[in-house]
Formats: structure tokens, sequence, C-alpha cells
């Protein structure tokens, strides 16, 4: 007897089967099958997936099983760059496009994308609309279009990014060809926003629960925030996450934890890049247990054990709370998202409303500075990038750091510019020929050969085509020479037009997204900018209103917030905790259920927190959490460093 699969099932079958050989697992988790499904069959696709929730892999899979070539749409190169990264290590093909790249390192990287084999090309939202770009999509065969951090797109959103708006065009340009969306947070406004913004047709809405529940969130209003800090550090093992909103204060509280011999790193946008990776190795193997950081950090990180998130600072809005809690426990082990706050904390928030939108005439002086910084002329300077220095610009003209500082975020917003906050850039080359030119040149010029083959030794063949990040120092390392050595040889080679070299740039770059204006005639529309504020006062009072509730569950707050509502409380969050202190929560009415627990455990070396649940499925999360609890306080039981549940010995 012979057979044939269904569409579907053939489907099914090849995407599980690109699942095993790339990621390893046998089984998607919850809703990134249907979501991948759906964007397979041609249908415009929303996916909302809660922080940790396997988003890249809804939109990777797919790709892998089309033919063709996925357009990822994603706004931070830290993020873009990290993803090619992770693809590579698994054998796929991947490039970036981003502000700050050279034309020679961009025109090879297109070329790639339309004669190579790459399967994904990131590129920032602001390369959409430049020609060079367009011309050659049209090129290219593209399967999908995938739209990372999709909430950037609605003004409603948390982080509104006015280039995010130029994907509409773009659709135009690619009919039938599908389009996913993703993001861990959104209301409904804006979950309505992106499909409107995104031209969706036929589209279809997957939504896994913003509802955590192996995370517990606590709110506590501390004076002293570091003597607490260091309290709930010495009660909850494992890796942990401090965030504050200034480079300053990462440094002096890492200092002070360091003090008290506890683990700590700090991490912000300002350090070096190789600082900054060596800092987030070390983070992430476990060699530093406590990374103190700015919201630079976390994006993009895939460590599941993370146990406690710490907010030593407010952040400004739900959604970016959200996110950044909810880099805890993505093992889905039991996990800690706390909130220390004082009334200066509030207070601070509602000024920086005030300091974050500078007036329509702060914004043009700043602009008409920026033109003559750089010596631009009226009508000249479409992304063009320089290197920027903030504190030379605005002492240089007189302005406040501060001012200047949000006047080029509201010009950013309004699409005028982008600035990248201290990008730094390794150095990089590219053979600009082919292997058996290569080899004539060597022979012909016998004293660039050493370098030549040290090089290609050291990075591969993938070299030759391809832009590949180096370091002179490495090189020289393995050739016994003097890095200017190595520098002056390798700029000799870009100069025969054999390789293009870049050296290193640390400086943050700032990018002209349009044609210089006539600053007096800046189109700056007063009427979006006030909105906006309006719009971010709005969300501020979101987050001062979840911090100062009484007596509400903090789950059911931030799930109401985000249009999800529910009558079950989590039983761990700290107003639960107090309810059950006060003997006024509800109560698990059945069998003895720390017999049960006890029952489960024996026999067994331990359990996660959701194979317990499992076998006792009439009981809530929150009450299983708080008996689990009392029992480690009663001796019964214990909790290890990730969260496994076993018998006290």
């Amino acid at each position: 007897m012979s057979f044939e699969l269904s569409m579907p099932d053939l489907a099914k079958h090849k995407i599980k089967k690109v699942l095993l050989q790339y990621w390893g697992y046998p089984e998607f988790r919850a809703l990134q099958e249907e979501i991948i499904l759906s964007v397979m069959s041609g249908k415009d696709t929303l996916a909302l997936l809660p922080t940790g929730g396997g988003k890249s892999v809804c939109f990777q899979v797919p790709a892998l099983a089309m033919e063709g070539i996925c357009i990822v749409v994603s706004p931070l190169i830290a993020l873009m760059k990290d993803q090619v990264f992770q693809l590579k290590r698994r054998q796929i093909s991947a490039a970036a496009i981003y502000s700050g790249m050279s034309k020679k390192e961009i025109d090879i990287t297109l070329d790639n994308c339309i004669y190579g084999n790459v399967k994904f090309l990131y590129v920032s939202p602001e390369r959409l609309k430049t020609d060079l770009f367009l011309a050659r999509m049209e090129k290219m065969k593209v399967s999908m279009l995938a739209i990372d951090e999709a909430h950037c797109i609605s003004q409603w959103g948390y982080d509104f990014r006015p280039p995010y708006l130029e994907i509409a065009s773009l659709r135009e340009l690619l009919p039938g060809v599908p389009c996913i969306a993703l993001t861990a947070t959104a209301t409904e406004a804006v979950k309505v926003d992106i499909q409107e913004k995104l031209n969706f047709q036929n589209g279809q809405v997957f939504q896994k629960s913003f509802a955590r529940s192996n995370l517990s969130y606590s709110v506590f209003y501390e004076e002293s925030k570091e003597k607490r800090l260091v309290e709930m550090l010495e009660k909850v093992p494992g890796t942990a996450v401090v965030y504050v909103r200034n480079r300053k204060r990462t440094k002096s509280i890492a200092e002070f934890l360091q003090s008290r011999r506890i683990s700590a790193s700090f991490y912000h946008a300002g350090l070096s890049n190789d600082q900054r990776a060596k800092r987030q190795e070390d983070w992430i193997n476990n060699k530093t247990r406590v990374m103190v950081a700015t919201n630079a950090f976390g994006m993009g990180i895939d460590k599941p054990d993370v146990r406690l998130v710490v907010h030593m600072d407010l952040p400004d809005s739900l959604e970016a709370y959200y996110q950044e809690a909810g880099r805890a426990g993505r093992d889905e082990k039991i996990a800690y998202a706390t909130v220390l706050y004082n009334q200066s904390d509030t207070e601070g928030l509602l000024r920086n409303v005030e300091t974050s939108f500078p007036a329509p005439e702060t914004i043009k002086r700043v602009y008409q500075s920026l033109a003559n910084f750089f010596k631009i002329a009226s009508g000249s300077g479409f992304m063009e990038s320089y290197d920027f220095e903030l504190e030379h610009f605005a002492q240089s003209y007189k302005l406040e750091g501060i001012q200047a500082f949000y006047a080029l975020k509201k010009l950013e917003e309004l699409g005028f510019i982008e600035m990248n906050d201290a990008f730094h850039s390794s150095s990089k080359i590219a053979f600009l020929v082919d292997k058996g030119e290569i080899y004539s040149f060597q022979v012909a010029n016998r004293m660039f050969d050493p370098l030549i083959k040290a090089v290609l030794r050291i990075y591969g063949g993938e070299i030759v085509g391809n832009f590949m990040n180096i370091k002179e120092s490495l090189i020289a390392e393995k050739m016994k020479k003097q890095v200017g050595e190595i520098i002056q040889q390798l700029e000799a080679l870009h100069d025969r037009g054999v390789i293009h070299y870049e050296k290193q740039n640390d400086k943050p770059k700032v990018t002209f997204l349009t044609e210089r204006y006539n600053a007096e005639v800046l189109p700056l529309k007063a009427s979006f900018l006030e909105e906006r504020k309006q719009h971010y006062l709005a969300k501020v009072k979101s987050v001062i209103g979840y911090i100062e509730a009484k007596e509400q569950c903090r789950t059911k707050l931030l799930l109401a917030y985000f249009g999800e509502f529910t009558n079950e409380k989590c039983g761990v969050c700290d107003d639960c905790i107090r309810l059950k202190k006060e003997d006024k929560f509800e109560k698990w009415e059945g069998p003895a259920l720390d017999d049960m627990i006890l029952e489960k455990l024996e026999g067994k070396k331990a359990l996660p927190f959701e194979e317990m649940k499992a076998g006792l499925k009439h009981v809530g999360d929150g009450q299983l959490k708080e008996m689990l609890r009392e029992m480690v306080e009663r001796g019964e039981i214990k909790l290890d460093e990730s969260g496994l549940i076993s018998l006290s010995e």
C-alpha cells in the first residue's frame, strides 16, 4: 500500500526536519508551528510571543524551508550582528547592512545576496529607501519579509521608529511575498496599527499569553536600594541582571557589589566593542554572576538560566519593563523580577518627560549646528555618515549636553538623522579578486605572500568576496611582526585593489537620512511632537500606577495593560504573598497539597516546575508555588540554582 502526504503534512514534515537539522530540537514550542505554517501558506502573519518565546525561529525556519532569500528588518545593529553570528554558527549563510558600513562593503554584500547563497539579509529600516538597496532587491528572489520588533512601526508603541514606515512602500515592490511581523509587547491599539502600517492582506494574528507562570514580580519602596539588592542576591542564587538608567551608575553599583564579595561587572554602549563582548561572554558562561547594565544590554542574548532581574531605576514604559524583566527564567524555572524605587524616582520620571521633549526652536538650532559641524551644504548629505562626539559638538556650539542629546533624539524620531550610540566597528577586509588572481599576485609580489597566507589561514576562504572582521594584533602575533607593519601592508594591498581594508573606528556616528534642510523650514510637525509627548506621559503614568498599586496582583496588572484579562491571581507576586501571610488568599481545596508534592518527588532526583505542575492539573500556579515556598522554609524540599525541585536529604 502506498500513500502521499498532503501539502500541509509535507510542510509540517519539512519544517520539523529543518528545526532538527539546524537547531537540534525535535519539536516546536507553543504556537511556533502554527505561525510558521501560516507564513508558509502565503498569509501575512503577526506573531506576539513573550521575551524568550522563540520569535526568531518563527521566521528563520520557514525561510530555510522555502526557496530564495528572507529580508529581515531589524532596528538595532547589535541585534542584527548577533543574529547573523548565531545563524553562521549553525552553518546558515546570512548577512547584514546597516548605517556606518562603507559603500564598497554594502555593494559586495548586496551582490552576494543576488548571486550567492545568502538565505538571510538583515537591514536597518533606513536602508529600505535607498536607490542602491531597492535596485539590488529587485534582482533578488525574495521568499518572505520579516519585521523584527514590529512595535517600532506604531506611533502608539513604546519605541516608535519613523523609518519603519518605509516598509509599506517596500511591500509594493514585493507582490505576493508574505510578511511576518514579530514582537514581544503590543497593546490592542499597537496590534491594529502594526497590521495597518504593514498593509496586511488576509492576515492572521497569533498571540501567546503574556503571563509568565514561573516569574514572580515584586515592587519595593526602598530608601537604601543597594542594601536591599545585596539581600536579594544573598537569598536568590544564580545569575542576575541589574538595570539602571545611566552609565555612571552601572560602574558604581558593580563596584559596590564587588566590595561585598559578589561577582559583578558592568555594561553600557560607551564601552569598546572588545570590552562589551568579553563582559557579555563572561556573564553568559557564568564567570560573572551579576551584570549591572543600561537597557543597551540583553537584546538578542539568549541566556535561559537568569534567576533574578532587578530594576534599580524606573523604566519609561511597561512594555520596556516587561521585556527587560522577561529576561529572567527563560528556562521556565522559578525566577524573580523586582523593582526598587523611592519618591525621587517617580518625580524624576515625570521630570524626564519635559526634558525629553525640547522646544521646536531648540531642535532647529541643534539641527543647524549639526549641519555646520559637518560643513554640510543645503540639499546635500543624504545617507552620509560622520564620526560624532556629543560632548565636543555641544561645547563647540555652546549647547547643554542633555538638551542637545534629546534634540538629536527627536531629529532621529522624525527621520532626519540616525545616531549610533558609541557604534564600534572592528577592522574588516574582503579580497576583491578570486583565488586564482590571489595566487598570481602572490607569485608576482613575494613581499605580500606571508601576509596573504596568514590572513587566509586565520580567517578562511570565506574572506574572498566577503567582508570579515579582523584583528591586526592577531595577524601580527601569528606572523611575529609589529602591528604597525601589518597595517601598512594591508593598506598597500588595499591601494593595489587586491583587498578592501577598513580600519577600526571607535567613534559614535551620525547619519543624515535626508538631504540637509535649511533649519528655518525644517518640517518638525509640532502637532506630532506634542502628540508623542502626551503618549510618552501616559506610558510614564502607567509605570507609576504599576509600582504604586496596592492590593493588586502584579501579573494581573501587566496582563490587563496588554489587553489580557483574567480572574486568577498569580500567587507569587509581592501582593499575593502579602495576602497569604494575612491568610486571605484562596486556599487549595482537595488532598493535602504538600503530601501530593512529596509523593511526586519520591524516588526522583529532581523535577522542573513545569513537570511538577503537569501532574497537578487542578492546582493553580500561584497555589503550587506558594506551597513549594512553604515546604522549602520547612526544610522538606529544596530548590537548586537552576530552579529544580528535589527532596531534602
